[in-house]
């Protein structure tokens, strides 16, 4: 199995709805205003209207559930689902929820990422695994993405 580079994403986000906890944990939706992603294989925008609708437990680890559509650079439209986990210590984890700048390397946040097109130039994302590491700040989720070859 080998990774291979897909693109650089940057989410631009609303500030985080927080809903209050239920029996799964305290419930967050953050909505995507917007972003680009760029690499050797896929380029564009991403499109206002998404968002994660998150779910923060106990221990402090965050569950991530996003969705979002892009349309690449030649105009083809793409859905993005993207699930996965962030923790950290107590203390990073108070930063990242005040917004304050942390060093990504200080926490863990990994993503699995499914595409999801009708377009025939890009319908191999169908049948393609993806995952990312990612980093959060005030505004923004950065992640690289790959290919699971």
């Amino acid at each position: 199995m080998n990774l291979t580079s897909l693109a650089a994403f940057e989410v631009r986000l609303d500030p985080v709805l927080d809903l209050g906890d239920s029996h799964l944990g305290r419930r967050r939706v953050i909505n995507i205003v917007g972003g680009t992603f760029e690499g050797p294989r896929l380029s564009g925008v991403v499109l206002p209207g998404g968002a994660d609708w998150q779910v923060l437990h106990p221990d402090g680890t965050a569950s991530i559930d996003t969705r979002s559509t892009l349309r690449t650079h030649d105009g083809a439209h793409l859905y993005l689902s993207t699930n996965g986990i962030r923790h950290g210590s107590p203390e990073v984890i108070r930063r990242l929820n005040a917004g304050d700048p942390v060093d990504p390397a200080a926490y863990y946040f990994r993503l699995f990422c499914r595409f999801e097109t009708g377009d025939e130039r890009y319908r191999w994302l169908n049948r393609t695994l993806a995952v990312a590491s990612a980093a959060r700040t005030a505004s923004t989720v950065r992640y690289e993405a790959y290919a699971l070859d």
